[in-house]
C-alpha cells in the first residue's frame, strides 16, 4: 500500500525520491532487498516526445565539445511531469475556464455597463381608446329644421309642412309627426342648444323655439268684413329632439317632447368694483357726447382718434344724449371708460351701455381726448 507521503507527492506534482541503488527507498540494513516487478506505467506522449528529442540533440553534439547538459528530474524530462488526475491540474483547468468566461461576458454585456449601468426606460403612458367625437353642430343644424317645420302649422299648408319634415326623417315615417291637421301657429326664432349623446351613435337636442299661435277669426255676419286672425302673444317653448348618426349624416328618428323654460337665467357673478377718476370723467365728458351724436348721424372721422375705425349706427337711430359717463382710475395716455347713452328707435326711448376707449391726442401746441374704440356691454 503507497504510504501518506507518496499520496501527497502525486498529488502537488512532486518527483519520487531516489536512493543509492537507484530505487525510490533507501535499503534496509541486515535485510537483504527483494526485488518485484514493477507495475507497468502508462505511456506518456510527453514523455516519448522529451526522449526523442534528447535523441536529436544527443546526434546532433557528438564530437564536439558539448556544453554541460541541463539538469533533469529523475525521470529524465526536462519538465515536470504532473498526474492530470491530481488538484492542480482542475485547478489550473478551472481558473482558465473562468478567464474566458469573464471575457466572453465581458464582449456580450460590454465592461461600461459593469460600471454604469443602463437607465430604465421610462414607463409608456397606457394608451385609452377615445371614441370619435358627436357631430354636434351637424345634429343642432338638422334638429333646427325640424323644430321649425314641427312647431309651425298652418291647416291650409299641411302639406308643405309634411314635406318640410320629411327631409331630416327616415323613409317612410309618418309625417304629420302627430299633429291633427287643425288650427295654425307661427316660428318667430329657433335656437339649437346642448347635445346630449345617449348610446348606439343616439342623442338628444335641446332646441327652444319662439312660437305665436294665430287665433281663428270670427266669420262675418250681416254681410260685414270678416275679422282678421287675432295674434296671441309670444312665448319661448323648449323641444327635445331624438336624432341618431347614420351613414355620416343625422336623422331625426322620433316625436320629440315639448319641455319647459326657466322664469329666469342663473345668479350673475359679482362684477368687481372699478375705481373711477372724476376729474378725467369731467375733461372727457364732451368728447364723448360728441362721438355719440355723430355715431348716430353716421359720421365718426371727426370725432374719432386718428387711425381708429369706428362704424356708424344704421339710419333709424336718434340719439337722445348722453346720460353718465365716467373714466376708470389710471394713468397714460390710454384710458377707457363706462357710458350710458339714451337712443330713440322704434318709437320708444331706449338705454343702453358703452365701454369707450379714449387716447390722448398732442399737437405742437396743444392735446385733447377722442374715441378711440367703443363696445356695447359692461364688460
Amino acid at each position: 500500500m503507497a504510504s501518506f507521503g507518496t499520496i501527497a507527492r502525486k498529488v502537488m506534482g512532486l518527483p519520487e525520491p531516489t536512493g543509492k541503488d537507484g530505487s525510490g527507498e533507501k535499503p534496509t540494513a541486515g535485510v537483504p532487498r527483494q526485488t518485484e516487478a514493477a507495475p507497468p506505467r502508462p505511456v506518456n506522449p510527453w514523455e516519448s516526445a522529451g526522449a526523442e528529442l534528447r535523441q536529436q540533440t544527443a546526434a546532433g553534439t557528438a564530437g564536439k565539445g558539448a556544453r554541460p547538459a541541463p539538469s533533469r528530474t529523475s525521470s529524465g524530462t526536462p519538465w515536470t511531469p504532473q498526474d492530470e488526475r491530481s488538484g492542480a491540474v482542475f485547478v489550473k483547468r478551472l481558473g482558465r475556464g473562468l478567464v474566458w468566461f469573464v471575457v466572453i461576458l465581458a464582449a456580450v454585456t460590454g465592461v461600461r455597463a459593469w460600471f454604469i449601468p443602463p437607465k430604465a426606460p421610462a414607463p409608456k403612458a397606457p394608451t385609452v381608446k377615445t371614441e370619435a367625437a358627436y357631430p354636434n353642430e351637424a345634429a343642432q343644424a338638422v334638429a333646427a329644421r325640424f323644430a321649425r317645420a314641427y312647431l309651425g302649422w298652418d291647416e291650409s299648408k299641411a302639406e308643405e309642412r309634411e314635406q318640410l319634415l320629411a327631409s331630416v326623417l327616415p323613409p317612410d315615417t309618418d309625417a304629420t309627426m302627430g299633429w291633427d291637421g287643425h288650427g295654425r301657429q307661427d316660428v318667430l326664432a329657433v335656437q339649437p342648444g346642448a347635445v346630449t349623446p345617449t348610446k348606439n351613435a343616439q342623442a338628444r337636442v335641446r332646441v327652444d323655439v319662439l312660437v305665436r299661435p294665430v287665433a281663428e277669426a270670427e266669420p262675418a255676419k250681416d254681410k260685414k268684413k270678416a275679422a282678421a286672425p287675432a295674434e296671441q302673444p309670444a312665448r319661448w317653448v323648449g323641444l327635445d329632439i331624438p336624432v341618431a348618426q347614420s351613414g355620416g349624416q343625422i336623422v331625426v328618428t322620433g316625436r320629440p317632447g315639448l319641455v319647459g323654460i326657466p322664469k329666469h337665467g342663473p345668479k350673475a357673478p359679482d362684477a368687481p368694483t372699478t375705481q373711477t377718476d372724476p376729474e378725467l370723467s369731467t375733461q372727457t365728458e364732451g368728447a364723448v357726447d360728441k362721438f355719440f351724436a355723430a355715431y348716430a348721424a353716421g359720421d365718426t372721422d371727426a370725432v374719432t382718434a386718428p387711425g381708429a375705425s369706428v362704424p356708424a349706427l344704421p339710419a333709424g337711430v336718434e340719439y337722445k344724449g348722453l346720460v353718465s359717463w365716467s373714466a376708470d382710475a389710471g394713468s397714460g395716455d390710454s384710458r377707457a371708460g363706462t357710458a350710458r347713452v339714451s337712443w330713440s328707435l322704434g318709437g320708444a326711448s331706449v338705454e343702453q351701455v358703452y365701454r369707450v376707449t379714449i387716447t390722448r391726442v398732442s399737437t405742437s401746441d396743444a392735446h385733447r381726448w377722442q374715441v378711440d374704440d367703443v363696445r356695447g356691454g359692461s364688460a
